[in-house]
C-alpha cells in the first residue's frame, strides 16, 4: 500500500531532524551524569541568589538584560578599571577615535540609547552655554519645542525630561509646517528613502535632526552610512546588536552639538542628564564594541545565527501541522529569526499557552509573543486613538540571542510542546 504524501512528508522531517534528536538523547545522558556527581552546570553567580537564567530567543530587550558582550569587549573593560582617568579628556578621545572608525565628526558614549536622546536634546536647547544648561528642565527663552516624527514613543521620556515640548506630525507635509521659532530639534526613527527626504526638510529649514536606530547594528556600516548622509545626530545603543555594555550607548554626529551633548552630561554637576552617569568601563566596552563589529566577517556570523534556528526548524516541523517560516526584519533587530504557527483554534492552544508554558520551565524559554511585559500598560504609542493593532498569528525566534547549543534544548522543548498540545486535539 503506497504511503500518503502527508506521511511521506511526516517522516522526511522526522529523517532530517534524527541527528538532531541524536544530540539530545546524548546531551540529557551528560547533565544525569554530571548532576549525579554534583556538578550541576546551572549553577552560577545568578541561580545562588535564587534567580533563574533564560534561554533568550526574543531579541536584545532591556528587560532580558539585552546581549552578551563581544569576549574582547570584557576583556578592554578589566583593563579600564584598573586606572584612574578623567572622564571628560576620556570622552573626548573617544570621540576623536570614533571619527576615526565610523567618519562622522564626534562622538561620546551614553548610557544607553535612551540617555543619548536626552543629551542630544539638551544639547540642540542648552548648547554649551553654563548659564542654559543650569536652566534646563527651565526652558524660559530657549528652543525647546522637539517635532516626533511618528507621533509618541515609550522611550519619548528621555526627551521630555530635559524640559523639552513634544510636537508631534505624521507626514513630511506636517514635518515641515510644524518647524518654527521654537523648533530645537527633529526626532525619527525612520529608515531609507523616508529618512532622507525627512533629512532634506530639515536641512533646509536649518533644524538639527537626531536619529534614533537604537537596534541598528548589525550591520555595522549603518554607523558610517548615517554620517555620509550628513545626519546631524545619530544614536545607537550599546547593549543591543553592538554586543558592547547593556548600560551604554553612542551618539555620533556634529562635533559642536557632540561637545554640548557632553556639556550637559554626567560628570558635570548640575546638567539635566547629570543622573545618567556612564562609568569608565562602559565608555572603553562600547567603544571596543564597535572597533570589533567594524572588524568582523558579518557573512560568518549570519551564517552561524542562521544554523542556529535552521536546527530549531527542523526539530519543531516534525510536528504535523507545524508551519515554518525564516526572515530578517527590516527595521531593528536584524538577525534570522524563525516564524513558528500551528492552527491555535483547532488545537486549542493559543500563542500566550506556548509562551507561558516556555517561560513555566527549567531552564526558562522565552520567545517572541504577543506580550510585552517591560512596558508601562498606560503608553499609548504613535497617533492619539491609534486603531488596534493585528494580533500576531505566530510567535517568533531571535537568532542573535541563542547561544551556541541552547538551540537544540530549545527545539526539543517547543517540539514536545506543540506535540502535545496536537496529540490533545486529536483525542
Amino acid at each position: 500500500m503506497p504511503i500518503r504524501s502527508s506521511s511521506r512528508r511526516s517522516f522526511v522531517k522526522l529523517a532530517v531532524a534524527t541527528p538532531l534528536l541524536g544530540q539530545i538523547a546524548a546531551r540529557n545522558l551528560y547533565a544525569q551524569a554530571a548532576t549525579a556527581m554534583g556538578r550541576d552546570p546551572r549553577q552560577n553567580v545568578y541561580t545562588r541568589l535564587g534567580v533563574k537564567t533564560v534561554i533568550n530567543c526574543r531579541g536584545t530587550w532591556t528587560y532580558l538584560s539585552g546581549s552578551l558582550e563581544f569576549p574582547e569587549v570584557r576583556q578592554a573593560q578589566v583593563e579600564a578599571a584598573q586606572h584612574f582617568v578623567n572622564m571628560l579628556d576620556l570622552q573626548r578621545a573617544v570621540g576623536r577615535r570614533l571619527s576615526e572608525l565610523t567618519g562622522a565628526e564626534s562622538g561620546i558614549i551614553t548610557s544607553g540609547a535612551a540617555g543619548a536622546m536626552a543629551a542630544a536634546t539638551a544639547a540642540c536647547m542648552a548648547g554649551a552655554n553654563d548659564t542654559f544648561i543650569w536652566q534646563l528642565p527651565d526652558t524660559t527663552g530657549l528652543k525647546h519645542e522637539v517635532i516626533m516624527v511618528g507621533g509618541r514613543s515609550a522611550f519619548d521620556s528621555a526627551i521630555r525630561l530635559t524640559g523639552a515640548k513634544l510636537v508631534l506630525v505624521f507626514s513630511e507635509e506636517e514635518l515641515a509646517n510644524a518647524i518654527n521659532e521654537n523648533t530645537a530639534m527633529i526626532y525619527t526613527t525612520d529608515l531609507r528613502e523616508k529618512l532622507q527626504r525627512e533629512l532634506a526638510i530639515a536641512k533646509d529649514r536649518k533644524v538639527p535632526m537626531l536619529l534614533d536606530d537604537a537596534a541598528g547594528i548589525p550591520p555595522a556600516d549603518n554607523a558610517k552610512l548615517y554620517a555620509r548622509m550628513g545626519i546631524d545626530l545619530y544614536c545607537f545603543s550599546g547593549g543591543k546588536g553592538l554586543c558592547g555594555p547593556q548600560c551604554s550607548g553612542v551618539l555620533l554626529g556634529r562635533k559642536d552639538l557632540i561637545e554640548a551633548a557632553l556639556l550637559n552630561c554626567s560628570p558635570r554637576e548640575g546638567a539635566v542628564c547629570r543622573p545618567m552617569k556612564v562609568g569608565k568601563e562602559e565608555i572603553i566596552g562600547c567603544l571596543t564594541a564597535i572597533e570589533t563589529w567594524l572588524k568582523i566577517d558579518e557573512k560568518k556570523l549570519y551564517a552561524e545565527w542562521n544554523g542556529r534556528i535552521e536546527r530549531i526548524r527542523k526539530l519543531v516541523e516534525t510536528v504535523p501541522g507545524v508551519k515554518t517560516d525564516t526572515f530578517i526584519p527590516a527595521d531593528g533587530n536584524r538577525y534570522p529569526t524563525l516564524k513558528v504557527s500551528w492552527d491555535q483554534q483547532a488545537w486549542n492552544y493559543s500563542l500566550d499557552d506556548c509562551v507561558r508554558e516556555l517561560r513555566a520551565g527549567d531552564p526558562v524559554i522565552e520567545v517572541l509573543g504577543t506580550d510585552n511585559p517591560s512596558l508601562v500598560t498606560s503608553v499609548r504609542e504613535g497617533k492619539p486613538n491609534p486603531k488596534e493593532r493585528k494580533q500576531p498569528d505566530h510567535i517568533e525566534l531571535v537568532s542573535m540571542t541563542i547561544k551556541p547549543g541552547e538551540e537544540i534544548i530549545v527545539g526539543q522543548r517547543l517540539r514536545a510542546l506543540l506535540a502535545a498540545a496536537q496529540k490533545k486535539s486529536k483525542a
